[in-house]
């Protein structure tokens, strides 16, 4: 046996199903080898051709984010595993279960400047929680069992470099079996539950901020904040584990936030954060504050923690709610639920009313009428930018529904790649790319991929001809607006020259046929929809310096002869700004 196919029988026994990549020669002997186990059908692993090894990366995160179980890329020597890495950061800040190869150069050669040579056993560590040069054939089974073990474990990105002859070798060692264990219960200890317990049942008003950390644990979370009389506010990443079926729900903080959940986390005495790192310090009230989480590291690094409780979020709760005395006063509560409904009806609600004939279309109406049409155990990726902004704020997660994005590394172009991971790991559901004209323009190549393959992606495109999120920062920062104009492009033209069917909409009135033409088309589909350039977030607390330095770009464009474009962005936002 080639050490290549031993690699692949390995992987195969860890329940891999395909590898995304680009072929090249220095992992050729891997490629031929996937080619050998005869694919999917015959119970091998596939071959998935994408365009652009970054795009490997990101569909191999979405699969593992998705799935939970271990997916892999591959990139050739040099130029063809660097193209991996952006795509591994996002994987591995996401904790999502990758495996790369990069394959490397001959290994005579390493050290002595060879055609292409770089050091992906060192430029790939500080993307992995794990990264190794193979370097002979009775190596290799170990190492690749470790990787296996440290991305399924920790979990993260895991990273083997793998030179070109050595993949030809003939094998010299028996492969490990693996042994992943399943992740057992993490439960605080008995004193860390009573300074809890102490904390909570004094404090007046609790409020909850909940992040990705919460999977699992939805109907644990609801039963605290009942007990508690609290809100719950959450992360992004948390919108999917605990929006839906929510009483307590206030919304989203963050720049991109929505509802009363800035307010409701200041307003209250005591804070407990569930499973977040939400990096955002200056969203993140001075208060009394528990901080739950698996990850002891995290605990305290991004704001001052009063009782650090190492523990999963469900063990933890189910383990303090006997301690803990029912609230009677629910004032708080009351009040912080009223405001997100105030804010939800005028703020986010204000562009998705009355607005069915207005041109260019509103991309927040654009958003709602998606989150209508869409089945209801649909998986949206989102781009980073604005296409996360709407996404986050009208897309309901109704508990069977997916979103995810590039939350942590903020990525541009994330969301077409993540969606063919996503629709190769799962056929029979909805998949829906919401992405941003300067996103889908970044890595267009891969709607070829959706070509070949035949899959039944919908890319949804919000084409403002702007980076808009971008345009929203310079203005925050009192800049002018320069440099994030994108150029006019037919990009429903572009999917049809590619294969796909491409439907470009410019009027709100055709929003709900379009998108039920092309979630229903069985294969690929692309919607464009020509949205207001002017329109950006506004985030859901405006403080006086944002205020300040949208005001002085607005007077500098004025002077340098932007009137016209000035009021017209005044307009468009003008609703959206929340009010007491």
């Amino acid at each position: 046996m080639k050490l290549a196919e031993q690699i692949i029988q390995q992987l195969m026994d860890a329940g891999v199903q395909r590898i995304y990549g680009v072929v090249g020669d220095s992992l050729n002997p891997i490629v031929d080898a996937v080619r050998r186990t005869g694919g999917s059908a015959k119970g091998g692993i596939d071959w998935v051709h994408v365009r652009h090894e970054e795009a490997a990366a990101f569909a191999a995160s979405a699969e593992a984010q998705l799935t939970g179980q271990l997916a892999v890329c591959a990139g050739s020597c040099g130029p063809g595993n660097l193209h991996l890495i952006n795509g591994l950061y996002d994987a591995n800040r996401s904790g999502a279960p990758v495996l790369a190869i990069a394959s490397h150069i001959p290994s005579q050669y390493i050290g002595a400047s060879y055609f292409q040579e770089t050091h992906p056993d060192r430029l790939f560590n500080e993307c992995s929680v794990y990264s190794e040069l193979i370097s002979t054939p009775t190596q290799s089974p170990a190492v690749v069992s470790s990787a296996v073990q440290h991305a399924m474990t920790v979990p993260g990105v895991a990273v083997i470099t793998l030179p070109g002859d050595i993949a030809e070798s003939e094998t010299q060692a028996d492969a490990r079996p693996f042994c992943v264990p399943e992740p057992g219960a993490v439960v605080p200890s008995d004193a860390t539950i009573e300074r809890m317990a102490n904390a909570l049942n004094n404090a007046r008003d609790v409020a909850i901020f909940a992040g990705i950390g919460v999977a699992g644990a939805h109907d644990e979370v609801i039963a605290l904040a009942d007990t508690l009389g609290a809100p719950i506010g959450h992360s992004l990443r948390g919108k999917d584990q605990i929006q839906y079926d929510n009483p307590f729900d206030v919304g989203m903080t963050g720049l991109l936030g929505y509802g009363a959940a800035a307010e409701g986390l200041k307003g209250a005495d005591v804070m407990v954060m569930l499973g977040t790192d939400f990096p955002y310090d200056q969203f993140l009230p001075d208060v009394t504050t528990i901080q739950v989480d698996t990850d002891a590291s995290v605990i305290g690094r991004r704001t001052g923690v009063d009782i650090p409780v190492h523990g999963d979020v469900k063990s933890t709760i189910l383990k303090l709610l006997p301690e803990l005395t029912r609230k009677k006063n629910r004032s708080f509560l009351k009040k912080t639920l009223a405001k997100h409904d105030k804010l939800m009806n005028k703020a986010v609600g204000a562009y998705t009313r009355k607005v069915e004939k207005m041109t260019p279309i509103h991309p927040e109406y654009a958003a709602s009428i998606l989150d209508q049409v869409a089945s209801d155990n649909a998986i949206f990726t989102a781009d980073t930018g604005m296409c996360n902004v709407w996404t986050a704020r009208y897309i309901n997660p109704l508990g069977t529904r997916r979103v995810i994005g590039s939350y942590l590394h903020g990525s541009m172009a994330n969301a077409l790649p993540q969606s063919i991971g996503a629709q190769l790991a799962f056929p029979d559901r909805q998949v829906i790319s919401v992405s941003g004209d300067g996103g889908l323009s970044m890595l267009m190549g891969e709607l070829l991929t959706l070509a070949v393959y035949d899959l039944p992606v919908t890319v949804v495109v919000f084409n403002n001809s702007s980076l808009g999120m971008v345009k929203l920062e310079m203005l925050v920062d009192g800049m002018p607006d320069f440099g994030v104009d994108v150029p006019q492009t037919d990009y429903a033209g572009i999917a049809q020259a590619a294969g796909l069917q491409g439907i470009r909409v410019e009027q709100p009135g055709d929003l709900e046929g379009a998108f039920t033409t092309a979630l229903a088309h069985r294969g690929p589909s692309l919607v464009e929809i020509i949205t207001d350039p002017n329109a950006l977030s506004i985030p859901p607390q405006i403080e006086s310096a944002q205020v300040f330095g949208f005001a002085t770009a607005m007077s500098k464009m004025v002077f340098n002869g932007g009137a016209g474009e000035a009021v017209s962005m005044a307009r468009s936002n003008l609703r959206n700004i929340p009010r007491g």
